[in-house]
């Protein structure tokens, strides 16, 4: 690992990228393939009303996606998670509980998939024209679903278990043989748009059975009838720390849904029909995702670099590494931008022929929709580059703004006023608005990287008095902003003779991971509600559950060796199941609240209100993301005690009564 981190702040960054970048291009154009495959050889063998049928089926298979995503990448993150904490048991718990549940799904998306599928395609915009081809392959795709699901579940897993090399082998396996599969079945057998979902299903089959395989082959766990039965609380954390990939997916079904119905709507109304629209829309998107999965690819492959380099205050290798992903990026959007605005008729000439106003709606479609595609190369990588770094809020702010804050309101609205053609001006109106924002970002980050050379801190441990306790004893104290809590803290360990460990966990932490200790210090238990979405591209441990791994073994290791006063850090819960630990929550009034922000932290007294609610905020966040408990429940510590009731020299003065008489027991 150390060697890994020396390469990241000593190799060349072109070199870095290159190393990093690529496995996340092919692994991310496998799935675009996956789904574009079918489109080509039914426009080919069947024409654009089968394409279209395909496209109204697809965002069912999108909420699938979800849902398998979310167990996946929950379990995945989990797994890391717990052996990071050395819970190889509790690991596997997780892991045994994602895979049955992800079987339970499965299996009831199967059976009301097949029993309301007709209701489903007219939620996502399908014509009487589209219906036949619709239900045909709906209804085969529809068996196959615990395929994909139980398969996508697993990969995400089995990437976690440090195998992504048999992950990524068995997706390309399983397109490859829907390459193959797909012309044998739609020309040779002339089975149509029902030849395609065949081919789908066979090769998710493939693709489910190898991962099934790997099950008995865990490097870091091992699976047994125990760990496949269900526990609530364990299962409930696994799905929370998925949910930003469930809301990402499903946030594409809704576009996808507002869009199909829109195109249905208004083209009716126009010379195109219904059909048309929505079946060039769908291959367009389809095609631009080609070109995002390849962004996507070198920025999310560069997350490391970024992250690595910023936090050691490597400034000059942030920018060197941002502005080469930036310029690639933009090299490869204005290439597809050229392609679109020049030869739009050869691109959806490669899923099959239509009449004149299918090619006139799409040369429209990839002109007008797809008109500002360049800026896919600032946009994209910005939310992935401040993910990254730390800037969780920015990051989930330029994820879900082009499709949720600007590109359906806009379809909407447009579609009202200019019909058919006001919805493909929504593409690029979108695009402007998430561009803008993204340089906005993209500025004001700039500015702080050049004044980033912040002063280093120098963390001196205070002088320990000898100890008083016989026994070893742990004190943990959990606080609310402005209480007194650190302070406290500080006054057991002087009167006790033990050491204080806060400020000191920043130091140790930031020679495990790289990461700066101003970083740290700004980021460590603090998670705002925007940091559930902070995967939207690209998902794995982020920089917040990296700092809480080497949080949590910290603690142990100093809970282990001697008495201390350990502070924040859910100690508390890290430390649960160890003897002789006493855990203290602090809180205080409001008013006495106010005075000492306003004294200590030099806030006024407005600010100061506002500083406690957001701080007291993101605490309860953080501590409610790794714990699954309420952050102020009575019922996690021994003892809560307002230190305004007693002042923090008589707080101290009591915990340490109570550390004394624990001592006798």
């Amino acid at each position: 690992m150390e060697k890994e981190e020396n390469i990241l702040g000593t190799e060349k960054i072109g070199k870095l990228i290159r190393k990093f970048s690529i496995p996340c291009i092919i692994s991310l154009l496998v799935n675009s393939l996956y789904n574009i495959v079918d489109q080509i050889f039914i426009g080919q063998g069947v024409g654009y009303l089968g394409n279209g049928a395909t496209n109204v089926v697809f965002p069912l298979t999108m909420i699938c996606l979800a849902f398998s995503l979310m167990i996946g990448d929950g379990a995945s993150s989990y797994l890391s998670l717990k052996l990071g904490e050395k819970k190889k048991s509790e690991a596997a718990k997780g892991v045994g509980n994602a895979i049955t549940i992800s079987i339970i799904i499965a299996i009831i998306f199967c059976a009301v998939t097949l029993v309301f599928l007709p209701q489903l395609l007219n939620l996502f915009g399908c014509t009487d024209a589209l219906r036949n081809y619709a239900l045909n392959y709906g209804r085969i795709i529809a068996l196959g679903l615990p395929f994909m699901m139980i398969g996508t579940t697993l990969n995400s897993i089995i990437r976690a278990d440090g195998s992504p090399k048999y992950s990524m082998t068995t997706m390309v396996l399983g397109a490859i043989l829907n390459t193959i599969l797909d012309p044998i079945l739609i020309f040779k057998f002339n089975m149509g748009v029902e030849g395609a979902a065949i081919a789908t299903v066979f090769s998710q089959f493939i693709t489910f059975i190898f991962n099934i395989v790997y099950i008995k082959y865990f490097k870091s766990i091992k699976l047994d009838k125990q760990t496949l039965k269900i526990k609530f609380s364990t299962l409930k954390k696994v799905l929370m720390l998925g949910i930003s990939s469930f809301i990402t997916q499903m946030s594409f079904v809704f576009v996808m849904a507002t869009e199909n119905n829109l195109l249905g709507k208004y083209g009716m109304e126009s010379k195109f029909g219904s059909e048309i629209p929505i079946t060039v829309l769908g291959i367009v998107m389809k095609i631009s995702q080609i070109l995002n999965s390849i962004i996507i690819g070198i920025a999310a492959g560069s997350q490391p670099i970024f992250g690595y380099n910023y936090g050691a205050k490597k400034f000059d290798r942030v920018k060197q590494a941002i502005k080469i992903v930036l310029g690639i990026s933009v090299g490869i959007s204005t290439f597809a931008f050229i392609l679109f605005q020049t030869i739009p008729d050869k691109l959806i000439s490669i899923f099959g022929q239509g009449d004149q106003n299918y090619m006139e709606f799409a040369c429209l479609a990839f002109r007008i929709y797809l008109l500002l595609t360049i800026f896919n190369g600032i946009q994209i990588p910005s939310g992935i580059f401040f993910q990254a770094i730390g800037k969780s809020s920015r990051s989930a702010i330029l994820s879900i703004s082009r499709q949720i804050a600007f590109l359906i309101p806009a379809m909407i609205i447009f579609g009202n006023i200019w019909g058919i053609m006001g919805v493909l001006y929504a593409g690029p109106f979108a695009d402007c608005l998430a561009f803008i924002l993204a340089i906005i970002f993209l500025i004001v980050e700039k500015r702080n990287l050049k004044q980033g050379e912040s002063k280093s801190q120098t963390i001196q441990e205070d002088a320990i008095k000898p100890n008083n306790l016989d026994k070893q004893v742990i004190i943990t104290i959990s606080r609310q902003y402005g209480s007194g809590g650190r302070y406290v803290g500080k006054l057991i360990a002087d009167k006790l003779g033990i050491k204080l460990y806060d400020k000191q966990f920043i130091e140790k932490v930031a020679k495990k991971t790289g990461l700066s200790e101003e970083y740290i210090e700004n980021n460590e238990q603090k998670r705002s509600v925007l940091e559930s979405l902070n995967n939207g591209y690209y998902s794995g441990l982020n920089n917040s559950d990296e700092l809480f791994i080497r949080e949590s073994e910290l603690i142990k290791e100093v809970a282990q060796k001697e008495s201390c006063v350990i502070i924040g850090r859910c100690a508390n819960f890290i430390l649960k199941d160890k003897e002789n630990v006493i855990k203290v929550f602090i809180y205080g009034n409001l008013e006495d609240k106010v005075k000492r922000a306003t004294k200590f932290y030099d806030l006024d007294e407005q600010k100061a209100k506002k500083e406690i609610k957001r701080i007291d905020k993101l605490r309860a966040n953080h501590y409610k993301y790794y714990t699954q408990e309420k952050w102020d429940d009575s019922s996690n510590y021994d003892i809560c005690i307002n230190s305004d009731a007693f002042g923090v020299e008589k707080t101290a003065d009591l915990i340490c009564e109570m550390v004394k008489e624990k001592e006798l027991v």
